[in-house]
């Protein structure tokens, strides 16, 4: 019989993903002197996405679980495309997902370091420099069926090529005029091992170290190197990196060579990426969105970036718990937008503050109600959360509600506002429609209502029974606003692997923009942060625009996925 020790034992281990299982396996033994220690390695030539999220989540939360350390560390070996603007942003966004580093390196911290290990890999005949073009090279790798070729540098003498090394770091030569390869195996089924590139010149001035250096190492080189030099134990990254872990451990093998210290070491393991319908999470077409203008900036809400993301209204713990239902696992998957939305609306239904708002307003005039004359209502903050408590929203004579919630004539299932049918306005009283005046081009100006005075809501005996509900606000007691709604970037469901240029793919619908739109008071008075659920409509947060003379609010999402009707 199993004892109930064991059971939670064998639950705890079923509910860990496989890299927590993994991490767990090495914890237990003993490996790298039982430490846990991961790192987050961004490139700062960007903003995080959403897919940098889930490896945020993983690194960090990883740490988290198991009592270890998680380091931020910039990958800044490419000075062309870094700059500090994205390192504060990176920053910014672990911080908003929720997450502390131990400590900040950068890659460039170890440039000596990489630098006095090339050369020392010179000095043993491991490495030589190359005078061919990249496209001379990439020919003569060869195919994963055919061996490469050697370059015709190969066996350059070693005096040779650390002067000419020397010389990459000078200043005095052009970009791609020559490179440094590790002389491995050009026969090597691993592509990646065939005398791989690992310092290249790039002659622009780099945002820490300046103009030290004119030689830069290459991602593959540097990568496990800075995760031996900073102690990292688990190194984990996604499955486009599994053909590059045996030149992973090769290299870091290389470097340890002759010490004692053979399981102090990182280990690199692998998970999926995030990939999103409706958008991309290529840095290169998220930049040209930016640079060309066809989005507002990084921080657009339509971006997969995490700072669109919070400026659309998401939380952190919406993105988090999105994550979660996502999971990790070694194949790679399209995920469903929808699945996002739905953990935005779970989420959001908790934590926001329900008020009134009209976006696509009709003057509602209730013909029998005193002329100024007016009343408080109670109205709910949350009810999902009774600590919330309460507000008040003034109830007047004329009133704005939404033109779609009023039909002349209606279908049979039409339980909002139709002439000679009830209607209760939400948190007041039930009102009967008496009809409407329209424009010269036919359209609605105004609808009429009588109300009854007995059927305020909250008083005994008031609640009587009617099919419709509606929202409303007082037009003497309003304000103005712009309401911007976002949807998919994308019309395609899957851009990334549509042969058009991404540009034609992009959803003219992406964007509308109503005005002028009706909120109620009281959502003025919120800090511009609070989480908003528009009551009918769907959940909405400040923008980072919005002022005191000029409101203006984000859609999160809808109430309901609209997206998959249509």
């Amino acid at each position: 019989m199993i004892e109930n020790n064991e059971l939670e034992v064998a639950k705890e281990k079923k509910s860990l993903n496989f890299i927590e299982q993994i991490v767990d396996n090495d914890l237990k033994a003993g490996k790298n002197g039982g430490r846990l220690q991961t790192r987050f390695p961004p490139e700062p030539n960007g903003y995080l996405h959403i897919g940098h999220a889930k490896a945020v989540c993983m690194d960090f939360g990883i740490a988290q679980k198991f009592g270890g350390i998680c380091n931020l560390r910039f990958d800044d070996t490419n000075p062309q495309k870094e700059d500090t603007e994205y390192v504060d942003a990176i920053k910014e966004d672990i911080h908003w997902l929720g997450f502390e580093w131990g400590n900040i390196y950068h890659a460039s911290d170890y440039f000596q370091q990489l630098w006095d290990f090339a050369v020392r890999l010179i000095k043993e005949g491991k490495a030589y420099i190359d005078e061919q073009t990249s496209e001379q090279i990439a020919q003569q790798k060869g195919t994963p069926t055919q061996p490469g070729v050697a370059s015709p540098f190969r066996n350059r003498p070693i005096e040779e090529n650390l002067a000419l090394f020397e010389k990459m770091n000078s200043g005095e030569l052009p970009e791609g005029a020559m490179v440094l390869r590790a002389k491995i195996d050009m026969a090597n089924p691993n592509m990646h091992f065939r005398d791989p590139v690992i310092y290249r010149i790039i002659n622009k001035e780099h945002h820490r170290t300046g103009t030290k250096w004119k030689a830069y190492p290459m991602y593959d080189f540097a990568h496990g190197q800075s995760d031996y030099f900073e102690g990292v134990t688990h190194s984990i990254c996604t499955l486009e990196f599994v053909p590059h872990r045996p030149l992973y451990d090769f290299f870091v093998d290389e470097l340890k060579e002759g010490t004692d210290l053979q399981d102090n070491r990182p280990r690199q393991y692998e998970f999926n990426r995030l990939n999103l319908t409706y958008t991309v999470m290529s840095k290169r077409k998220l930049l040209a969105l930016v640079q060309e203008k066809l989005v507002e900036g990084w921080d657009d809400p339509r971006m997969p970036t995490i700072c669109g993301l919070r400026r659309r209204g998401y939380s952190p713990e919406a993105v988090r718990k999105f994550i979660d239902m996502i999971g990790y696992t070694k194949f790679d998957a399209l995920n469903d937008y929808a699945m996002l939305e739905a953990a935005a609306r779970e989420d959001l239904n908790a934590r926001s503050l329900r008020v009134s708002a009209v976006l696509n307003p009709v003057k509602l005039i209730v013909t029998n109600y005193p002329e100024g004359q007016t009343e408080e209502m109670e109205a709910v903050n949350n009810p999902e959360n009774a600590e919330d408590g309460m507000h008040r929203i003034t109830f007047s004579r004329e009133l704005w509600i939404e033109r779609e919630d009023f039909m002349e004539e209606a279908p049979k299932k039409f339980f909002r506002m139709v002439p000679g049918k009830e209607v209760r306005l939400k948190n007041a009283y039930i009102v009967k429609c008496t009809g409407c005046k329209k424009g010269p081009d036919g359209t609605v100006e105004e609808i009429y209502c009588e109300y009854d005075p007995t059927s305020k809501s909250g008083l005994e005996g008031a609640n009587r029974k009617v099919k419709g509900t509606l929202h409303w606000v007082s037009a003497a007691h309003c304000l103005k606003a712009e309401v911007r709604l976002y949807d998919r970037l994308f019309s395609v469901e899957n851009p990334s692997a549509d042969d058009r240029d991404f540009r034609e793919l992009l959803n003219p619908d992406s964007l509308k923009t109503l005005y002028p739109c009706y909120v109620e008071k009281y959502v003025a008075e919120q800090e511009s942060n609070r989480y908003l659920q528009f009551q009918r409509i769907g959940y909405f947060t400040y923008d980072k625009q919005s002022t005191s003379q000029h409101l203006v609010f984000n859609r999160t999402v809808g109430l309901k996925d609209s997206w998959a009707k249509q």
